[in-house]
């Protein structure tokens, strides 16, 4: 798929983490997606409706990032993908990465990050 919508690093705080502290007292995450799917009938026809909203998209991202607590990263974007990929049909494919700054390391870093691609089966 050639187009794409594109949201980078939406910012959330939120519970996460393989440690106990890191759940109990929560830190900042930055989630990107990039969403692949046919724009051509939304900019055809210049309508909302036959796109997917992104604002839609970032909110839901929110949502289930806030909504739940994961031990790694990883089951997070899992999760965000596939509720994505669930309630947005128009979306044919979509990469999920997330930033994670505050991560526990013995090392002087910017961030650890995973990114996944999930794809609509069938």
């Amino acid at each position: 798929m050639s187009d794409h919508i594109r949201i980078r690093r939406i910012g959330v705080f939120a519970y996460h983490g393989v440690l106990e502290e890191e759940r109990r007292i929560g830190q900042r995450f930055y989630i990107s997606l990039d969403c692949g799917l046919d724009l051509s009938p939304a900019g055809l026809a210049d309508d909302v409706a036959k796109t997917v909203h992104y604002g839609l998209l970032a909110e839901r991202v929110q949502e289930i990032a806030v909504g739940r607590t994961f031990h790694t990263i990883e089951a997070l974007a899992e999760a965000i993908a596939a509720g994505c990929l669930a309630e947005f049909p128009l979306i044919e494919a979509i990469t999920v990465e997330v930033d994670k700054p505050g991560a526990p390391i013995a090392a002087l870093i910017d961030s650890v990050s995973v990114q996944i691609t999930r794809r609509r089966n069938g």
